[in-house]
């Protein structure tokens, strides 16, 4: 298995670690963010790798060198300006992505079991498998349903429940067809063009561990979260 670890982006939520530092290099516990994830990746079996990169790129290139003190090839692109976590793939080898492949976000924190997601794609058959979270969200307000101007439900301080993407995708090398070359492309970009294709899209459904590091209260619960799961990421 392959996996493509997008670390172009400025981290803007995240400052002012990310001012001196690339997001992916922004320590959880003793190591950065991006080595929990090649540890995490070689022990879900993922034996080759790319990193996209844009923001302090020669830093992060400069930890992580060819990945061989993790026993993980790195191979590295350069995005010379901005292309978004889908359009920076069409820099990839075409040649080195041979198969169904992983894509994943520089600053997920997760379990997910990535034997059983590439199983669950290559039994659908689809293009595109996309790891799912539930997320729940508060709001502190009484919040109505209207229907031509008039109010036919209400709730009080609601929680409501939504499904997510976690960052983490299943790829087949021919969706990139539909990616175009040198222009900022995200994966809103890519689920708005697939939904307008009838491009079926297909999610891996994950109630373990997620977190996406992308703001300093994230960044500073995920200091205590890694701790406490350190077996079930690393299992060690």
């Amino acid at each position: 298995m392959k996996a493509v670890i997008q670390a172009g982006g400025k981290g803007t939520r995240l400052r002012p670690y990310t001012l001196v530092l690339p997001k992916p290099l922004v320590p959880v516990g003793e190591m950065p963010i991006i080595e929990v994830l090649f540890r995490w990746l070689k022990r879900n079996g993922v034996t080759e790798s790319c990193v996209t990169l844009g923001y302090l790129g020669e830093l992060i290139r400069a930890v992580c060198r060819d990945g061989s003190q993790w026993e993980l090839p790195i191979q590295y692109v350069q995005e010379q300006e901005p292309l978004g976590t889908i359009g920076a793939l069409r820099l990839v080898d075409r040649e080195w992505l041979d198969g169904p492949f992983f894509c994943l976000n520089g600053d997920v924190l997760t379990d997910v079991n990535l034997r059983a997601m590439v199983k669950f794609h290559g039994a659908h058959g689809g293009p595109l498998t996309v790891a799912m979270a539930r997320k729940s969200i508060h709001v502190d307000l009484g919040v109505m349903d209207v229907l031509d101007g008039r109010v036919t439900g209400f709730r009080e301080k609601p929680t409501l429940g939504f499904s997510v993407s976690m960052g983490v995708y299943c790829m087949d090398p021919a969706i990139l067809d539909i990616v175009p070359t040198k222009v900022a492309f995200g994966f809103d970009d890519l689920m708005y063009t697939m939904l307008d294709k009838e491009l079926p899209v297909y999610v891996y459904p994950h109630d373990g561990l997620w977190m996406d590091i992308g703001r300093p209260e994230d960044y500073h619960a995920a200091q205590e979260v890694f701790e406490e799961n350190r077996m079930s990421i690393l299992g060690v």
